[in-house]
């Protein structure tokens, strides 16, 4: 019943992270030049012109999924290669910011409820009194998953990997140093390395979970001394 529950209670953040992650390269898309994704109605925070049924039931159930890539084509871009870094770069920027967004309300609202943090490396804990209401502590739980997964989505997308953010970052920041052959090694064969290391993190291996982790353990820690709130060592 509690795993149900935590199901439940991640599913609006995980809307909306998807959500405002395809809007974020639909935007820049258009911002650079291309209005490929607005022409086809993609350049919204609608979920239901985002969200890929069958992805969004892998992420809920297996915790891994995906949500309709964005069309765009770098021809119409005013600059090719600052169009591309831009575009690639939008959705993890926008997920950046719903996170730290995510991490104020969270301090906010255990502020204003006496709640207390314990922080060490990536496990956070926190302490409150007896009469703490019920929905306050699920609003927390709720900002929690919500933070954490935007900065999953974000450390995700940026492995440099096809056909990932990162790839594309990667291929025209790099290719000039490196050359074509790593990168269409990347494009033929990401797939297949994409699987792996979503393998890995079903059996306890996730560098990105850990990753995603002590980023919002360090934002955490930033946000409570921000607001004179020092977090208690485990």
């Amino acid at each position: 019943m509690s795993d149900l529950l935590q199901m439940f209670q991640t599913i609006p953040g995980i809307i909306i992270a998807f959500s405002f992650h395809e809007w974020g390269h639909a935007y820049a898309a258009y911002k650079m030049g291309d209005p490929t994704a607005r022409n086809l109605g993609r350049m919204t925070l609608n979920p239901l012109a985002h969200i890929d049924p069958l992805g969004f039931l892998m992420m809920v159930i297996a915790g891994f999924g995906w949500a309709k890539p964005v069309p765009v084509n770098p021809n119409n871009y005013r600059n090719y290669r600052a169009g591309e870094l831009v575009v690639s770069l939008a959705g993890v920027t926008v997920n950046l910011i719903l996170a730290i967004i995510g991490t104020v309300v969270l301090v906010i609202l255990s502020k204003y409820n006496g709640i207390g943090f314990r922080v060490s490396g990536s496990a956070i804990g926190y302490t409150y009194t007896v009469g703490t209401s019920g929905s306050v502590l699920t609003a927390m739980t709720m900002l929690i998953s919500f933070a954490t997964f935007n900065l999953a989505l974000m450390v995700f997308n940026l492995i440099p990997v096809f056909p990932l953010d990162g790839f594309h970052v990667a291929e025209v920041t790099l290719s000039k140093v490196l050359g074509p052959t790593p990168f269409r090694f990347l494009r033929n064969y990401g797939q297949y390395i994409l699987i792996g290391i979503l393998l890995l993190g079903r059996f306890g291996l996730s560098f990105v979970g850990t990753i995603s982790g002590g980023i919002f353990s360090g934002l955490l820690k930033l946000v409570l001394m921000l607001f004179g709130m020092p977090a208690e060592q485990i």
